[in-house]
């Protein structure tokens, strides 16, 4: 009879006592996730069924999306959830596989770096976008003249 090697733990570290850390990142996937399928499917509805759908979807049609404030949060919040809720996904993986404790932190600190920098990133271009920086009326559709005059 040959018998089932007991399951690796990646790290053994007593219980520490403050928040635990482990639990809200749990939490927070199920909700960010569930908060995702709505912003995800809110989005596709909008820019793939409402009006021409798909044809439709061109610069102009992102221009004047952005001109709203309610559509630049809700593609900063979906943003904001997707990249947090990868970066934690990734967090637990290494977590999970990575035995080795420095490079453990150095992986965990790099997913949060980049997710961070995504963050900010994405966030200057959805709030600070111009969509008539460079605008040329002779060459501009009807709905950029529009929205750049």
């Amino acid at each position: 009879m040959t018998a089932i090697a007991e399951p690796r733990a990646p790290h053994s570290a007593p219980r520490r006592r403050g928040p635990n850390l482990e639990k809200w990142g749990w939490l927070y996937m199920r909700i960010s996730g569930l908060a995702l399928v709505v912003l995800i499917f809110g989005h596709l509805f909008v820019n793939l069924m409402v009006g021409d759908g798909i044809h439709a979807i061109d610069f102009a049609f992102v221009a004047g999306k952005y001109t709203t404030p309610f559509w630049q949060w809700w593609d900063v919040l979906m943003l904001w959830l997707a990249l947090i809720h990868g970066a934690n996904g990734m967090r637990t993986i290494v977590n999970d596989y990575v035995t080795h404790g420095g490079t453990r932190r150095v992986l965990v600190w790099a997913i949060g770096l980049a997710a961070a920098f995504l963050i900010l990133l994405g966030t200057l271009v959805v709030f600070t976008f111009d969509p008539c920086l460079g605008f040329d009326a002779s060459t501009a559709s009807e709905t950029m003249i529009e929205i750049c005059g």
